[in-house]
């Protein structure tokens, strides 16, 4: 598999159409309560409930919004690799406002890393075709936030990341990045990819209509016999692995202190801080 893929152009659409993927990752209930398997390292997701990955809800409101604004033959398709047991996860996708989904879905998937993971939906969104990619910024159960970058470049376009604004005239791309001292503008033109914060704004709530609407629209499924794959994928193709997991370290509860005026309870604060050697 090449390290790098040439720059490839799939800019679908004129300048009053386009083509927005959003990509999912279906996640255990991030309210449930998670177990790691010794062996294998990995999360334990029998009997947990599959739903959509928090984060790229965000997403698929960016995408609304984008889709709001444009008008015109713009279109929003919903991308995710996932089981093909977890297909009607994506019907809340749907529900929200999206006009379809694709499943990349193939047991020889399983054990994707993040290089592996992006490289395969890479191939999978190619065949889709697209104008903008639009992801999450992390996924709830790794949060590892490498995919959209590896993505972009298996895409060949360019990748704008934590992005807490996205705007698109003209098939030009202006987005704002959100930085440690406040924020950039960047702007580039169409194809290309982004990955959004929280602050795009909260995810809408699927109405009732749309829930009944997503019943009738359409999940296409793709395996890797359809794709241009040219290298190993799932784990073993993985280029990384899990050498050790370990719980984050119990917090202590809260302790409370009283007294009977402003002085003593500064003075008791005082006390405690010198007891845990903090002052």
């Amino acid at each position: 598999m090449a390290g790098r893929h040439p720059t490839v152009v799939y800019y679908s659409g004129g300048s009053g159409s386009v083509k927005i993927v959003v990509t999912v990752k279906l996640v255990p209930d991030p309210n449930a309560e998670k177990k790691i398997d010794a062996g294998s390292k990995r999360l334990v997701r029998t009997g947990i409930e599959t739903v959509l990955n928090p984060y790229d809800e965000y997403a698929i409101e960016g995408a609304l919004k984008i889709k709001e604004s444009l008008g015109g033959d713009t279109t929003v398709t919903i991308f995710s690799m996932a089981p093909a047991a977890s297909k009607e996860v994506l019907r809340k996708a749907l529900a929200m406002g999206a006009d379809d989904a694709v499943l990349l879905t193939d047991p020889a998937l399983e054990g994707s890393d993040v290089r592996g993971t992006a490289y395969a939906m890479a191939q999978g969104i190619k065949q889709t075709g697209f104008d903008l990619v639009i992801c999450g910024g992390l996924a709830d159960d790794g949060s590892t936030g490498g995919v959209p970058g590896a993505l972009a470049e298996y895409l060949g376009v360019p990748g704008f990341t934590n992005c807490r604004q996205v705007e698109v005239a003209g098939g030009t791309l202006k987005v704002q990045r959100e930085t440690d001292s406040g924020y950039q503008v960047v702007s580039g033109p169409l194809p290309a990819l982004v990955s959004v914060t929280m602050a795009i704004g909260e995810p809408r709530y699927a109405s009732l209509k749309g829930i009944m609407g997503a019943k009738k629209k359409s999940i296409a499924t793709l395996a890797l016999a359809a794709l241009s794959v040219d290298g190993a994928v799932g784990g073993d193709g993985a280029k990384t692995e899990v050498r050790a997991v370990a719980a984050p370290p119990v917090r202590e509860k809260a302790r409370v202190v009283e007294a009977p005026d402003g002085a003593a309870g500064a003075r008791a604060i005082f006390d405690l801080l010198k007891e845990k050697k903090l002052v």
